[in-house]
């Protein structure tokens, strides 16, 4: 059976085509009655819309932009990377995505890069969770442009989709390979953190602690410490923190920063002595999984999270449905054993 076309719907309403195309395309100039009697003929006919073909047809373009932390670790170079990639192939569907920085852990700059934004139909987000940015999104919801939350979360927002992994599932996964990988069975446990601002490295502790208070009730888990994601900070930071407390033998590090990591505990001679789990594969990762340094790492894959929100943010512009299997970004666990070829 053929799909019913608009010249089907004109013909079942007893209307003009272009009455039709006014109707569907919520153009004034046609009484509420005649309204009435074509969205009656929509519904008898089972007519769905072809939004591609529509858009082409009307040379619709997209306009995105990801607004994204300043931050110069090398998993925010990998997400600029896949974005910068994701969005040249994107540019064949007629959609163009830019990149706008605003300083890492600045909800004030965060919301004035948001404010700044001009002629966007979506924006892409990554911020911190705070007032002052859920006030924010909200304002572009209530002007009708759509905003996806990515990698770190704004669920108490007006958002209308994150693209990210489960960062409590995260934690949780953490603590398990923690507690089994542990040079003993009641480990002291420290935690590095870029800051307990982001919701991601939140959502990741509640989860962590939650899974080795059920799991491994004879572990010591410690305050964390935050380093801003900076490898400069956390070096020092974390080398103060295992003096003060020598009898760890376990490592969370959540956040970045990982060259501070692997340099304080070369420094220190602890290199390979502790467990370390840690987030994100980076070179810095890479490299310590390789000699040993950390045991495993937890990763997300960039390119999917950069293919994934353009597609979201097309379908939430479009009002289309989406294939949740298809946006779900899963966790990863590497080992030493099963890394990827590098490059």
């Amino acid at each position: 059976m053929q799909r019913p076309t608009v010249n089907d719907i004109a013909k079942e309403a007893g209307v003009s085509l272009a009455t039709v195309d006014r109707v569907l395309n919520a153009r004034p100039g046609v009484r509420a009655r005649t309204v009435m009697r074509v969205n009656e003929a929509i519904e008898r006919l089972g007519w769905v819309r072809d939004v591609a073909a529509a858009n082409l047809a009307r040379r619709r373009s997209y306009r995105v932009a990801f607004v994204l932390p300043d931050s110069r670790t090398s998993f925010m170079r990998a997400l600029r990377g896949a974005i910068e990639s994701a969005a040249g192939l994107a540019a064949f569907d007629r959609t163009a995505a830019r990149i706008v920085t605003a300083a890492a852990f600045d909800p004030t700059a965060t919301v004035r890069a948001l404010a700044g934004l001009d002629g966007v139909d979506g924006v892409a987000l990554m911020a911190p969770e705070t007032p002052q940015v859920r006030d924010a999104i909200g304002r572009l919801a209530l002007a009708g442009t759509p905003v996806v939350a990515l990698v770190s979360d704004q669920p108490n927002s007006a958002r209308n989709r994150f693209v990210g992994i489960n960062n409590l599932a995260a934690g949780r996964t953490a603590a398990q390979l923690v507690g089994r990988f542990a040079r003993r069975p009641d480990p002291t446990v420290l935690v590095v953190a870029g800051s307990m601002m982001a919701r991601d490295q939140m959502e990741r502790r509640l989860g962590f602690d939650e899974t080795m208070l059920r799991c491994f009730p004879g572990a010591t888990v410690l305050p964390s410490i935050e380093g801003r994601d900076d490898s400069d900070v956390v070096a020092p930071r974390l080398a103060e923190a295992l003096a003060a407390h020598p009898e760890v033998d376990a490592l969370y590090a959540l956040g970045a920063g990982h060259r501070g990591l692997v340099h304080a505990l070369g420094s220190l001679g602890l290199a390979g002595r502790i467990t370390v789990v840690a987030h994100e594969l980076t070179p810095a990762t890479r490299a310590a999984l390789e000699d040993g340094t950390i045991d495993a790492v937890i990763t997300q894959d960039v390119g999917h999270i950069a293919r994934s929100t353009l597609r979201v943010l097309r379908a939430a512009i479009d009002g289309t449905p989406l294939d949740p299997g298809q946006e779900q970004i899963r966790i990863e666990i590497l080992l030493r054993e099963n890394l990827p070829p590098a490059g």
